[in-house]
């Protein structure tokens, strides 16, 4: 399938919550999210090895092995490897499966992440592949020296296999912006299409809409949005970008369906059709392990939003009167 084709819809699925981000999803409930998103018109999922330590791979794989390739579109990452060796998991993958991650962004790493990220999605290609978290809100002030071990590593492996037609498109995949902005500066790499997590939402979306979307529109070059409810904040979850919600977040979120309400619409219609609204922007990909909530995403995307509700959003400081809205 062509990218533009599987894209059409601006809609894919993420599937880092069925690699039991924050619980523990059944078999059972992972296999009938995919066949869901499959029956509703979903071609194109977003996977890394990091979710879950492989499960989210290993789930999206055998939920696509019977049908024919061609048909859709799989990203996932490099960056990270899953060793044999294991530990006792914690934090926002505490019910994953146990497999010790090393983050290397070399070039043996890089190719060796991608052999194993086809033998986990039972696939022989990747369409698209994003080197993962090279940012500062997981390497800290190490991110520097491993944005300098990809550029002479991933970056230089994931232009050659995409100019030897191995791979469609890559990029980074960030929760961050100046990753992003920076690799497009890059004279000796050429990334085509980077995933960015929370950070071009209803929500939040001054920098990205500031520094990271102009030279996308400039030179081409597209965006993915990952997590357009900012880790389920938007719809009234208890986490902001991967963090517990704050007081202040969650009264933005408040006012924000009080706006909503007033105006007879639905917040996901206004978050999915915000972040697709800019023509950087490729696809969304929101994430989930309930399947009746991808027919929910599907229906938001054509619900009808009244130019109102966008005018009150932007008088009262809640959007961008620089973003680019639905029509």
């Amino acid at each position: 399938m062509k990218l533009h084709e599987a894209l059409n819809k601006k809609i894919g699925l993420g599937t880092a919550p069925l690699g039991n981000l924050y619980r523990k999803v059944s078999e059972e409930e992972a296999q009938e999210t995919i066949q869901n998103a499959w029956d509703q018109g979903i071609r194109y999922f977003d996977t890394a090895p990091l979710y879950g330590s492989g499960l989210s791979e290993m789930r999206l794989g055998e939920a696509l092995s019977d049908k024919k390739r061609s048909d859709y579109l799989i990203s996932s990452k490099v960056g990270r490897i899953i060793l044999d060796e294991t530990e006792e998991k914690s934090g926002l993958y505490k019910d994953a499966r146990q497999n010790k991650i090393l983050t290397d962004y070399s070039e043996d790493a890089t190719l060796l992440s991608i052999e194993d990220s086809l033998n986990r999605l039972n696939t022989d290609y990747l369409d698209m592949v994003f080197v993962h978290d090279i940012s500062p809100d997981f390497l800290g002030d190490e991110w520097i020296t491993k944005f300098d071990e990809a550029r002479n590593g991933a970056f230089k492996v994931l232009d050659r296999l995409r100019d030897e037609g191995v791979i469609k498109s890559w990029g980074l995949g960030v929760n961050t912006t100046i990753p992003i902005e920076v690799v497009m500066e890059l004279e000796e790499a050429n990334p085509d299409l980077s995933l960015t997590a929370t950070q071009y939402t209803l929500m939040q979306h001054d920098r990205a809409l500031e520094r990271m979307m102009p030279p996308a529109e400039k030179t081409g070059k597209k965006i993915v949005i990952g997590a357009p409810y900012n880790s389920g904040a938007l719809l009234g979850g208890d986490h902001f970008n991967y963090q517990p919600a704050s007081e202040e977040v969650k009264k933005q979120a408040q006012q924000l369906k009080q706006i909503a309400d007033k105006h007879g619409i639905s917040l996901k219609a206004a978050a999915l059709q915000f972040s697709t609204a800019h023509p950087a922007v490729s696809a969304v990909i929101p994430g989930s392990t309930r399947p009746s909530r991808i027919k929910e995403d599907l229906s938001a995307m054509q619900e009808s939003i009244p130019a109102a509700f966008w005018q009150e959003l932007i008088s009262k400081g809640l959007v961008s009167e620089k973003a680019p809205l639905p029509k």
